[in-house]
């Protein structure tokens, strides 16, 4: 039993260090998370805001990286503006509800969202009907459009401004590059707006 759960734990940790291996080697992934910084920062610093949705792990991420923009990344500085749209029950069961369960972001964003605002859509099949569905709202709303998706980008990677693939087919695996990407950017974005003096 012990070897048979250091041998999976093994392969998981080699399958984990290949996908961070291949989006180290994709220069078109480094590409992407600049531009994301760019259009995060900018908006960021014109005083437009930063909305987040994604199911399941992926709301998670969503709520974890509004958190550093909020709070803090690497060190003490002053908010900024950012909002995960998987946090408010009232709101999420009211729409899913009324108007179900693809709707849910859907009607977030045409409530909430602003000409210049940034809507980062976290789906890691590029898939999510009411992802997509946000995606469009988004665009209706003339907000600019990041994704986070797996390797084929799904239905969404057309549909965004910007799209980050991590380098795999594999749902885990995909968020962890995500969330490592997402660190990656939040640190940027912080040393863009609030240089440590």
């Amino acid at each position: 039993m012990a070897g048979t759960s250091m041998s999976a734990i093994h392969e998981y940790l080699v399958r984990s260090r290949n996908t961070i291996q291949a989006a180290l080697d994709d220069p078109s992934f480094a590409i992407a998370i600049t531009d994301i910084v760019e259009a995060i920062a900018d908006a960021l610093g014109h005083g437009r805001k930063l909305l987040l949705a994604g199911n399941g792990g992926s709301a998670a991420d969503a709520q974890h990286l509004a958190g550093e923009i909020v709070s803090r990344m690497n060190y003490d500085r002053a908010p900024a503006a950012a909002l995960a749209l998987t946090t408010d029950s009232s709101v999420i069961t009211a729409i899913g509800n009324d108007y179900g369960y693809d709707s849910l972001f859907e009607r977030q964003i045409l409530g909430l969202g602003c000409p210049g605002d940034v809507f980062i859509a976290i789906s890691t099949s590029g898939r999510s009907p009411n992802i997509l569905r946000a995606i469009d709202a988004a665009r209706e709303k003339r907000m600019i459009i990041v994704g986070l998706t797996g390797s084929t980008g799904g239905e969404m990677a057309s549909h965004c401004d910007i799209c980050l693939r991590a380098p795999s087919d594999s749902t885990p695996l995909i968020q962890q590059i995500h969330i490592t990407a997402g660190h990656i950017i939040c640190g940027l974005v912080e040393e863009r707006l609030f240089p440590r003096s």
